[in-house]
């Protein structure tokens, strides 16, 4: 479901999708080679770009939660849309290595299947939100609060969002983005480098996908219960935990490494859904579906900085480097927080 799969073994994509020389590791009489893949990294490249754009449609689902929830209980809203994600997050790893037998029986590249079970998935996700989801939660929650509007967009040439709260929540989700895409992209490859399995990899990120997802009513709770800000604070202190269990853990213990991840995914669940809540009270609903696409935008494009610039940082100092780098980087959060309070 989430790109966690296509971050596993990233050399291996590359090394499996080549074409061999003609009678390269073959006998006589063995049966004709597959026919060579043309230009196989654009190939890859095009489909992790439709893969991505399923991937954010699926983020942008947790705004709909809170349309119509009331201020008091909005982060609970998006924790609800989140959890429901668990079971293909923790699933959908395990999942790699059966479907890559059903790639091979179909003749194509093994590491293809998981893209066979996204296409479908989300093929099954698009029909079920267009048959189910009527009417649409945004259109409704404008047409019941359009009175309430008006007064936010008077004559005092104020704009109508609260710029503090939204540039806090979104540097939240930002830096919890960044921090969390860096450090479990090359943690496979950390794995696959000191000997571990697919198999092992796999669990690792299956825990990390399960502490993204089943802790988030728990979150949505805390954060409407105790504050938004409380909330991403410790998603900074969370991560910064993660980021040191990773650097100190031995390159042979999976159990310490599936301990990182696991506060990896609950940092960054803490941030996704504090910074969500934060967002969503601070912009009224006629620019709000606009501004929270901008926002996913930028944590779109940070994550995919982090994922590019991780291997170079990896390749260089180190995986424990990496990992402590993003837990520092991840309590600029607390800086932040301290800031917008005193200038409210």
């Amino acid at each position: 479901m989430r790109a966690q799969v296509r971050g596993q073994h990233h050399g291996a994509l590359r090394l499996r999708l080549l074409p061999r020389a003609p009678g390269h590791g073959r006998d006589e009489g063995a049966a004709p080679a597959r026919r060579p893949l043309r230009h196989p990294l654009r190939l890859a490249l095009r489909r992790l770009f439709v893969y991505g754009a399923g991937t954010a449609t699926n983020l942008q689902a947790r705004y709909a939660g809170a349309d119509l929830a009331a201020p008091a209980h909005r982060a609970r809203a998006v924790s609800t849309v989140l959890v429901a994600t668990t079971l293909g997050g923790v699933v959908g790893p395990n999942l790699a290595a059966p479907t890559g037998t059903l790639a091979d029986a179909l003749g194509i590249p093994a590491l293809a299947g998981p893209f066979l079970l996204a296409g479908a998935a989300y093929a099954l996700a698009a029909l079920v939100l267009a048959v189910r989801l009527r009417p649409d939660p945004l259109l409704l929650a404008r047409s019941l609060d359009v009175q309430q509007q008006k007064p936010l967009v008077g004559d005092t040439g104020e704009t109508p969002a609260r710029r503090p709260d939204l540039t806090l929540g979104a540097l939240t989700m930002v830096l919890a983005q960044l921090v969390m895409t860096a450090v479990m992209t090359m943690t496979p490859v950390h794995m696959h480098d000191h000997g571990h399995g697919t198999a092992a990899s796999g669990l690792v990120i299956a825990v990390h996908v399960g502490a993204m997802y089943p802790p988030s009513p728990l979150t949505g709770r805390l954060a409407d219960r105790y504050g938004r800000t409380r909330i991403a604070a410790l998603s900074g202190v969370t991560l910064l935990a993660a980021g040191v269990t990773a650097a100190t853990a031995p390159d042979d213990s999976v159990g310490l490494l599936a301990l990182a991840l696991a506060l990896l995914g609950l940092g960054w669940t803490f941030g996704l859904v504090s910074g969500t809540a934060m967002i969503t009270d601070a912009v009224p609903l006629a620019i709000r579906a606009k501004t929270q696409g901008l926002v996913d935008v930028s944590i779109a494009v940070v994550g995919a900085t982090g994922g590019l610039t991780s291997g170079l940082v990896v390749s260089a100092a180190g995986c424990p480097v990496l990992a402590l780098t993003g837990g520092v980087l991840a309590l600029a959060i607390l800086p932040a927080i301290a800031a917008t309070a005193t200038g409210r």
